[in-house]
């Protein structure tokens, strides 16, 4: 198996997003959507209540367009539209109910009311004390089901054009990851080399992850082995029973490298992939057994990982 790609991790990383801020989008490349006038009728201004119509009215639309106000010519605009951006990409991935699955295990726990059965084998030597006595029960002990805690990793694929749907459909997908795993969560961007937006033991606020994934434009090959492969060095830094990898990427890599071997590294692998481009990502996961489901736009993407997740 090849090496895996040049990571950029930590200060690195931060002068990568810096990198992707200088590429910035004029107005009137931003003008060529339609309902750019109506949120942003002059330079430095934007217009919630136009921005929240354009939410109800055309969802997908209209945060392909926030995604391009983030790196937009007009300095304030930008700033305006950074700002707003990361609480509104939260909000989108907050608005399916989280429901964290997974099988249970029946451990010893300490005592609490509510807390599971008294174990008797664990608790005998306290209660044959307190026989006479009041029994202290912090010595007690209950048999309980507490079910694995989960670690995300999400892998966006960058290679290729990253700005309107595809990144703010990744900015979502990014939020979604944080919502549902706030403890234990990485985020990484990948083309040629691999930028870390979120280490998995970093802490780093939500808002701030997704809009620097907003400041990355995308540019040159795929290395999907690399990056699978630094999927699994960010989650082995976790100590979760659970690990998973989610890959936002039509899966067509472009350079040397396996990677289905790089998959066979990681526990669980799911894929979420463009509606209109998911031949090669679903051959791809037929051949790791990786859970595969695809959307047409951001607007769709929290509810589709949780399903993939929830293995429903």
């Amino acid at each position: 198996m090849n090496p895996p790609p040049s990571t950029k991790e930590g200060d690195e990383a931060d002068a990568e997003v810096a990198k992707g801020q200088k590429k910035t989008t004029s107005r009137r490349d931003l003008a060529r959507n339609p309902r750019f006038e109506q949120v942003s009728p002059e330079v430095g201004e934007l217009n919630e209540d136009a921005l929240d119509e354009g939410l109800r009215d055309d969802p997908d639309e209209t945060l392909a367009m926030l995604a391009d106000l983030v790196g937009a010519t007009d300095e304030k605009l930008r700033a305006l539209a950074k700002r707003l951006a990361g609480k509104l990409f939260l909000d989108i991935a907050r608005r399916g109910p989280v429901r964290p699955r997974g099988i249970g295990t029946l451990k010893e726990l300490p005592y609490t009311a509510d807390g599971g059965d008294l174990d008797i084998d664990a608790s005998l030597e306290t209660i044959i004390e307190g026989r006479n006595g009041a029994i202290d029960p912090e010595r007690l002990r209950v048999r309980g089901w507490v079910k694995p805690q989960t670690a995300l990793c999400l892998l966006v694929d960058r290679s290729g054009s990253m700005g309107g749907k595809p990144l703010a459909t990744a900015a979502v997908a990014a939020a979604a990851v944080a919502t549902r795993s706030p403890q234990d969560y990485s985020v990484l961007a990948f083309g040629k080399n691999v930028v870390v937006a979120k280490g998995q033991t970093t802490p780093k606020p939500s808002d701030l992850v997704v809009t620097d994934l907003l400041a990355l434009r995308g540019y040159g090959t795929t290395d999907l082995a690399g990056a699978l492969q630094v999927a699994a060095q960010q989650l082995s830094r976790s100590r979760a029973g659970r690990k998973v990898t989610v890959v936002l990427s039509d899966c067509r890599s472009t350079v040397d490298g396996d990677p289905v071997a790089a998959a066979g590294m990681l526990d669980e692998l799911v894929i979420i992939a463009p509606e209109s481009d998911d031949e090669e990502a679903q051959a791809f996961a037929a051949r790791v057994g990786a859970r595969i489901t695809t959307v047409s736009g951001p607007s769709q993407v929290a509810e589709a990982l949780g399903r993939a997740l929830d293995r429903t």
